[in-house]
């Protein structure tokens, strides 16, 4: 079942607010990583409203077909392995830079991640469900 509009809209936008969250604290705040230079960027917008929803928007899109708990599993850990992969080449070609942060805490953290964006979904499908249930009655 692919998602709705509205799946997709809220999801996304879950997406962006949980990223500029964690960027407060971990980039600007801590210092510990962050895109280009020390301090806001107007490039790092394409990454907080561009890549960060898209990917959001392709693995919830993409986990809905998965059939078994093992077929789940080994997609949560493909995407967290991409994801890392993705971030390792976006320090290297100059976009994204390390401080105090380490690529293996991403590695343990990208899973967690994933299953919260999936936690969010059943959220929205619940409130979306409990809405057609009102206007119904």
């Amino acid at each position: 079942m692919k998602l709705t509009k509205t799946e997709i809209f809220a999801t996304c936008m879950f997406a962006c607010v949980f990223e500029l969250i964690v960027n407060i604290y971990l980039d600007l705040k801590l210092d510990w990583y962050g895109y280009f230079q020390k301090g806001p960027q107007w490039g790092s917008l394409i990454v907080i409203f561009g890549i960060y929803p898209a990917a959001n928007a392709i693995f919830l899109n993409y986990y809905q077909y998965m059939k078994n708990v093992a077929q789940k599993f080994w997609y949560i850990i493909g995407c967290s392995v991409f994801a890392v992969v993705y971030e390792w080449l976006a320090d290297k070609s100059g976009y994204f830079y390390y401080n105090q942060w380490k690529i293996w805490y991403s590695a343990v953290l990208y899973p967690f991640i994933f299953l919260i964006l999936l936690a969010v979904l059943k959220l929205v499908r619940k409130l979306i469900h409990s809405q057609y249930e009102r206007i119904s009655q």
